[in-house]
């Protein structure tokens, strides 16, 4: 079973988002990733040859809000995922100015967007440290 993010890092989420993963014709993956999957962001209007890319993993819940333990199945292709920034630096120097409610972005896989995010709700993005 998965251990929530929560109960290793002791703080809650950033932040919150809905996403939608592309389908292989649209560019996306071959199959669906499953909890735990370690992809990186990109903000929207970024352009990545300039900015790079940013560690902010996703954790992915059901259909009612809670965090998916079963890390053997595949996600839904759209849904919705608590996201978590790696690096508090980042937290503090970028993130914090940039993420507001309607931010929209990319899940990564190297240079390649294969899911969109919308963020829905701010959690623990002004007071982690």
């Amino acid at each position: 079973m998965w251990t929530p993010y929560e109960e290793r890092s002791g703080h809650p989420q950033d932040f919150n988002v809905h996403y939608r993963f592309y389908s292989h014709e649209e560019g996306g993956k071959q199959n669906l990733p499953t909890q735990g999957y370690r992809c990186d962001f990109a903000y929207q209007e970024d352009d990545i040859n300039e900015t790079g890319i940013y560690m902010i993993y996703p954790e992915f819940e059901d259909n009612d809000g809670n965090v998916l333990l079963d890390y053997k199945i595949s996600v839904n292709q759209t849904g919705t995922a608590r996201m978590w920034i790696l690096s508090p630096e980042m937290r503090e120097e970028i993130h914090k100015h940039k993420i507001k409610i309607g931010t929209k972005g990319y899940f990564m896989e190297g240079s390649s967007k294969v899911g969109e995010v919308e963020v829905i709700r701010i959690v623990g993005l002004l007071s982690n440290q």
